[in-house]
């Protein structure tokens, strides 16, 4: 699992959730969107600069967690070695490496409580309608926690779709995507409502 907490506080721990999750948000968006290898290879580099900015033992927490990448670039790398499309490969593995390394660095640094706080603000209109924000700020929290594996799952739709069209993949991975997580969803969903952690009758 890529979404553990740091062991050590850092500076990115001040930074409120709220700010976290919507630069996450943003940037995760304009990745997909960049197909310069050379903006992409800079883009690299000042990830790593902000895991090394917290100290060497912070950025080898960080490192372990995006290990289980490994086979995934291996793939990309034998795949575009044959097709002999080498500048693709390396876009596509880059944007991979920002977006899970982005992603696993908010969730190092950021409580659980934290989002469910920030959820909780924003749903608050739905309290006026009689449905509870509480298990509907959890649920999605839950998720949230668990961006590195979905965005994981988004490069890798992203690849397939490039392997099989010469033309650019862009929004087209949206709805595989949306469904896909809202399968997973349910499925966490069911197993709150299981364990007694999200209740009929709570109050937001």
């Amino acid at each position: 699992m890529l979404t553990l907490t740091a062991p050590q506080k850092t500076i990115f721990h001040k930074i409120s959730a709220g700010r976290k999750l919507l630069a996450l948000c943003v940037v995760s968006t304009a990745l997909f969107q960049i197909e310069s290898l050379t903006v992409l290879a800079c883009l690299t580099f000042a990830v790593i600069a902000l895991y090394l900015s917290q100290g060497l033992s912070f950025a080898k927490f960080g490192a372990r967690m995006l290990w289980p990448l490994w086979p995934f670039v291996l793939i990309i790398v034998l795949y575009h070695g044959i097709t002999y499309d080498i500048a693709a490969g390396g876009e596509i593995i880059l944007r991979m490496l920002i977006a899970v390394a982005l992603a696993n660095l908010v969730t190092m640094t950021t409580a659980l409580n934290d989002m469910i706080d920030v959820l909780m603000g924003l749903l608050r209109p739905l309290n006026w309608i009689g449905i509870s924000t509480k298990p509907v700020a959890l649920t999605i929290a839950l998720f949230i926690r668990f961006i590195p594996t979905l965005i994981e799952r988004g490069i890798t739709m992203h690849a397939a779709l490039r392997a099989r069209s010469t033309g650019k993949s862009g929004w087209r991975i949206v709805v595989p995507l949306t469904l896909s997580v809202l399968n997973d969803a349910d499925h966490v969903a069911n197993a709150l409502r299981a364990r007694g952690g999200v209740g009929t009758n709570d109050e937001g």
